[in-house]
């Protein structure tokens, strides 16, 4: 039998972090497997689990950022207290027509069609460096049109986090940038 010893306490907190996240069949549409984090937004000790690991991941392996991205919709139930622990910006990127005046576009292909993401054009200044955070990595889709998006401001991504990760679509292999998953399903 293993040692426990060899198990880390900010392991246990992960096993549990993920042990809070359910699986809707069928959601939105029909052969999708949503999963849903809800339970973890409601345990503010096991959201404070999440954000706390990230930022010591970054702290410890990304170096200095000038801010964190976070992508619509759950990436802002994350991002802004990864930005804050850290002490600095939190950057929205959002669907299409969300966000007042000017900015930058980038359309993507994600498992249910396409999709349009934004981002304001005064929101980073050239040359700055971001780690972008989303909730899930499927298809990668996502992650690699929010990098396009920075990338488009004469931005650098370090990285990329992302809560859960579906492995067997192997989602990460589409980035040119690293990435961190904090639970792989």
């Amino acid at each position: 039998m293993a040692s426990q010893g060899n198990i880390s306490d900010q392991d246990k907190a992960m096993e549990h972090v993920k042990g809070l996240i359910r699986c809707f069949q069928d959601f939105p549409k029909p052969g999708i497997s949503f999963k849903d984090i809800c339970p973890i937004l409601k345990d503010p000790c096991t959201l404070k689990t999440v954000t706390d690991v990230t930022s010591d991941h970054i702290r410890k392996n990304v170096g200095q950022i000038d801010a964190i991205i976070g992508l619509e919709a759950r990436g802002f139930l994350f991002g802004p207290q990864i930005a804050m622990n850290l002490g600095i910006a939190f950057i929205p990127i959002r669907k299409s027509g969300k966000l007042p005046g000017p900015t930058i576009k980038v359309s993507y292909s994600k498992e249910y069609g396409e999709d349009v993401f934004e981002m304001q054009e005064d929101a980073l200044k050239p040359g700055q460096k971001v780690v972008v955070f989303d909730d899930l990595i499927a298809t990668g889709g996502t992650l690699v049109a929010a990098c396009d998006l920075v990338k488009s401001a004469g931005c650098e991504v370090k990285q990329c986090i992302a809560l859960l990760e579906l492995e067997e679509l192997n989602g990460k292999a589409k980035l040119s940038v690293p990435c961190h998953v904090l639970i792989k399903l």
